[in-house]
């Protein structure tokens, strides 16, 4: 990966009553999602056609998933 080449973490998040999925960095949601279901399915197949992180967080704001979808290193088990 270049110097240049950022990548940017997906990131389902509290949005109000709702769930919002953003990308890292970025001020305004993709996408706005009643159930948070709806909001992880979203958000995992942007993350695959990135090749990038996916992280959840719950409603208190503490991460409770984290899972990635590409740039992994090759000869890592798991």
């Amino acid at each position: 990966m270049s110097k240049d080449e950022v990548i940017k973490n997906v990131w389902v998040t509290t949005h109000g009553d709702q769930w919002a999925v953003k990308i890292a960095g970025e001020e305004k949601p993709l996408k706005v999602f009643n159930r948070k279901e709806d909001a992880l399915e979203f958000a995992k197949s942007k993350a695959k056609e990135e090749k990038t992180e996916l992280i959840s967080q719950k409603r208190d704001g503490k991460i409770n998933l984290k899972n990635s979808y590409g740039h992994d290193d090759p000869k890592t088990k798991g």
